[in-house]
């Protein structure tokens, strides 16, 4: 395990239970815990994009200003819909996020995950072309993505320009080098992951995924980064790709722990259906004390397989709780797997 990052899905809800009731508190309270995750030691900030609902949703601005805010931290999302994209805008927003931030931004994209509302990427002008899917919409957009993030030019200019232009033809601006090998793919399958190592993209795979064989999560997982990893090194790619996994993780090491995540009850992965036709599994949550932690963590095989691990953090029990669990993950827990 080389890099520990979080993972904040951005969740707000006018409630007196909850620490963040606003937009605007989920989106500054984003700001300080990622950089109080930093100061400890955490090697990524991480957010989660979903829209029409009351969560994280323009992810750009929120990277940006994270990005202004920290040093040396890996900034991403995991993820963000593509069915809902203009790749071309995506791609000057991207660009300037990651000028701003030092070329550390990680963006985790794919075809998105089970809405808010039926077909939600129509109200943002988007529909299939005829005789396909919105998934594959959402693998074109990606594809025009990452043919802008190269940063050659495209577009014929104008012969009369109002300001003057480079020789030949023109790209988007802003451009960030290196950005391009920066783009994770989201697989929730074995085949979009090998999808994506064709590509040239990284790997996110998150709690839940295709349920293709009926075994467990965490070895379904470890299966598709290795179908993953053998891909890639079919298609040729000089670089070493990054793989990511996430994963609920308490350690239990005082009464508010014990309170929150200590009762148990999620200790085993579930299966439920994403839509009408896909089955999936869900991978169990981790809540224990230290040393027994670091016994079940290790058995994990997906865990083992990847190189970045990311923990989703319960943003709505406010940041200093959650600083709380970042921090007692990094003490306690992932030096004995081999963090650092």
């Amino acid at each position: 395990m080389k890099k520990i990052g979080f993972l904040s899905f951005g969740h707000w809800t006018p409630s007196p239970q909850s620490q963040t009731r606003a937009a605007g508190d989920a989106l500054l309270q984003s700001i300080d815990l990622a950089v109080a995750a930093e100061e400890l030691g955490a090697d990524g900030a991480y957010f989660r994009v979903h829209h029409f609902a009351r969560q994280l949703a323009s992810p750009f601005p929120l990277l940006a200003a994270v990005g202004a805010k920290t040093k040396k931290m890996e900034i991403g999302t995991a993820v963000i819909d593509m069915r809902y994209e203009n790749p071309l805008y995506m791609a000057e927003d991207a660009g300037a996020a990651d000028l701003l931030a030092g070329g550390r931004l990680q963006l985790g994209i794919s075809r998105g995950s089970p809405e808010q509302v039926i077909d939600g990427w129509r109200y943002f002008g988007y529909q299939p072309e005829e005789g396909t899917t919105d998934a594959d919409m959402g693998r074109r957009h990606a594809e025009v993505f990452l043919e802008m993030l190269k940063g050659d030019g495209f577009a014929q200019p104008n012969p009369h320009p109002m300001f003057p232009n480079p020789p030949g033809l023109l790209r988007l601006e802003p451009y960030s080098e290196g950005l391009r090998e920066r783009i994770w793919w989201g697989a929730g399958s074995n085949a979009t992951a090998i999808w994506a190592a064709k590509l040239g993209m990284n790997l996110q795979s998150s709690t839940l995924k295709n349920d293709e064989t009926g075994e467990p999560f965490h070895v379904q997982q470890a299966a598709q980064i290795r179908a993953y990893r053998n891909a890639w090194k079919d298609a040729g790619h000089s670089r070493t790709p990054r793989v990511s996994v996430s994963r609920s993780i308490f350690a239990l090491v005082d009464d508010r722990d014990r309170a929150y995540f200590g009762r148990g009850g999620k200790e085993e992965d579930t299966i439920g259906y994403i839509d009408a036709s896909t089955k999936a599994i869900f991978g169990r949550s981790y809540a224990a004390e230290p040393n027994a932690l670091i016994k079940q963590l290790a058995e994990d095989e997906a865990i083992a397989e990847a190189d970045t691990l990311l923990l989703t953090v319960p943003n709505q029990l406010g940041v200093d709780y959650n600083v709380h669990v970042i921090e007692a993950i990094l003490k306690h827990v992932a030096p004995a797997l081999g963090w650092r």
